[in-house]
């Protein structure tokens, strides 16, 4: 599986978290620690808001260890918010397309998880995606494809009308009633993060399977939030609870919240709620 980190705060330098850390991101690609795939060395990918609403972002498809420019882009890049990824893929082809993080409009969004059958299950998850968003559809993974299915959740609307918790526990609703609605159930893992260059959503779920992991830690800079811990200090990194999803707005208090308070129970079978389905 993949491993990420977001963060959301003062404006720092990426390599604060990216590469500085004795257990970084990179070190992460080369050995992660909690992850069913040790080396994750099938591309990587930075993105981050500065001074234009939509987001910049650098992906390549060699290894995070093996770039000598991943090193200088985080030291001399500064943001509020920004997102890093290292890729195992899980079936799909090494392409940038297949590249975290994803990107549409302000939107970013980058993801660590699995959809079982995937090759069965693509053409009805695809489904969700609505029509104008899917001209967005660039590569081939299940990721990008529930990034879609998700703007397409009224994301894509004016600001005042925007619900990113609503839209995604509708959109894994859909995906959830999909791989449970075959015979046996197929896994589903989802642990994303999601930001509009204001705020940043990060969400822990699984159904049929154990949700992968995920931490965060709070400091006077802002808070940041991990597949794993990028030190030794572990006490200072606290687990997201499974079916969560920790919010970190602009001038609020980081909060963690239940997915069901929002209609999203763990289980092996969800009601499908409704979708904005394309024509």
């Amino acid at each position: 599986m993949c491993r990420w980190i977001a963060y959301r705060g003062r404006t720092i330098p990426l390599e604060h978290y990216v590469t500085e850390p004795a257990h970084s991101l990179v070190s992460q690609s080369i050995k992660a620690l909690e992850s069913t795939a040790s080396t994750n060395g099938d591309g990587f990918g930075l993105g981050w808001y500065g001074d234009h609403p939509e987001p910049g972002r650098f992906r390549e498809v060699q290894p995070a260890w093996s770039d000598e420019n991943l090193r200088y882009i985080c030291r001399h890049l500064h943001s509020h918010l920004f997102f890093a990824h290292v890729r195992a893929a899980t079936g799909t082809p090494i392409t940038r397309p297949n590249c975290h993080p994803f990107a549409c409009g302000p939107w970013l969004f980058m993801h660590n998880g699995y959809i079982g059958d995937w090759a069965r299950l693509r053409r009805p998850i695809e489904a969700l995606i609505p029509d104008e968003l899917y001209r967005s559809r660039n590569g081939t993974t299940d990721s990008e494809a529930l990034f879609l299915a998700i703007l397409g959740q009224g994301l894509m609307a004016s600001e005042v009308k925007r619900d990113p918790i609503t839209a995604t526990t509708r959109a894994l609703a859909a995906v959830t009633e999909l791989v449970g609605g075959i015979e046996g159930g197929h896994p589903f893992r989802f642990t994303a993060a999601l930001a509009d260059g204001r705020d940043l959503y990060a969400f822990r779920y699984a159904a049929n399977d154990a949700a992968n992991s995920m931490y965060y830690r709070q400091s006077a800079d802002g808070v940041v939030v991990v597949s794993e811990p990028l030190d030794k200090e572990h006490a200072t990194w606290t687990p997201v609870p499974d079916n969560s999803v920790v919010i970190a707005r602009k001038d609020a208090l980081v909060e963690v919240v239940s997915l069901k308070e929002f209609g999203l129970a763990r289980t092996s079978r969800l009601p499908l709620l409704q979708m904005q389905m394309s024509a």
